[in-house]
């Protein structure tokens, strides 16, 4: 925890503020909606504001029925929930969650200049968990040194020119900043309950490549990327799957061979093998005859015969 971002007492009592809003408590505040309108998405950003508060400018407590995330420039506050009390400064964001009973208060002689966007969608909560928020982790410091700042402005901006693209904007500059909050929120994270490290590792080797099959990946650049010596992964790989990487890899080439053969009928073998990332076709044929007992040009003749039998039905 920073100096600037001191948590206080563990559950405060929510208490009624002097509540101002919108101008009468500030020297400047502006915002702007998002130009396209929300229809149930996965992830919509609804709009983007920005204001230096007065002195002692208070808001709460409240509820809102979107996530509100707001990102501290200058100054500082408070921001309670019905959780935890934190002081705020410079470079700190703080997380308002749907149905939170929060309040948040500028400092009397230090009042902090903020931006702040607000979002919705039906992946919301899932995205935002997976950034690392939660109702009683709602606080993370990013430092003034961050892009949030200039992240939002443009975002801002984008939405006041009532610009179509700003949708695309906003939701590259929100998934930005969850990936800021990932980076500082992860430090603290535990492991899936019962999930061991090892086999967090190998689910992100089987995820490596289940991405990166159809490139001409080698189990040593997997190794590099993450960051593991080869040995390790292809133990810890087999004790986990019964596979070494390299056979779990020409397997799903091949898995995914088979589904384009049944798919694509205008492909040669030699494009189909290209695609799983697998240049040479005689290499890849006779991988596929060792896995699934015949040629992939017979595979493929065997399921039209039988696709065409079953329409003469």
């Amino acid at each position: 925890m920073t100096e600037s971002r001191s948590e206080q007492s563990p559950n405060p009592p929510i208490t009624k503020l002097q509540e101002t809003s919108g101008k009468s408590g500030a020297l400047s505040y502006s915002v702007a909606s998002n130009p396209v309108y929300y229809e149930r998405g996965a992830l919509h950003v609804l709009f983007a504001g920005a204001s230096q508060t007065l002195p002692g400018h208070a808001l709460g407590p409240k509820l809102y029925d979107y996530y509100l995330l707001h990102y501290v420039e200058k100054g500082s506050g408070t921001f309670r929930t019905e959780l935890h009390s934190y002081e705020l400064a410079a470079g700190d964001c703080f997380l308002i969650h749907p149905g939170q009973l929060v309040s948040y208060q500028s400092h009397a002689r230090n009042p902090w200049q903020y931006r702040w966007i607000a979002y919705t969608g039906s992946q919301a909560s899932q995205h935002t968990e997976a950034a690392g928020f939660r109702p009683e982790k709602s606080v993370f410091h990013a430092g003034t040194a961050c892009g949030i700042a200039d992240w939002l402005s443009v975002m801002q901006e984008a939405f006041a020119q009532r610009k179509e693209s700003s949708h695309f904007t906003s939701l590259g500059t929100l998934y930005m900043i969850l990936a800021e909050a990932q980076n500082h929120l992860a430090e603290d994270q535990t492991l899936i309950p019962g999930e061991s490290s090892i086999r967090r590792t190998v689910k992100q080797m089987i995820q490596y490549m289940s991405t990166q099959y159809a490139y001409p990946v080698s189990i040593e650049q997997m190794s590099a990327s993450l960051g593991y010596n080869r040995a390790y992964l292809s133990r810890i790989f087999k004790q986990e799957t019964g596979l070494t990487p390299v056979t779990y890899l020409l397997k799903l080439r091949i898995d995914k061979s088979r589904q384009l053969l049944r798919e694509r009928p205008d492909l040669s073998i030699e494009q189909i093998s290209d695609s799983v990332g697998i240049a040479d076709a005689l290499y890849f044929s006779k991988q596929f005859k060792r896995f699934h007992g015949e040629a992939p040009s017979l595979y493929r003749e065997n399921i039209l015969s039988r696709s065409n039998g079953a329409k003469k039905t």
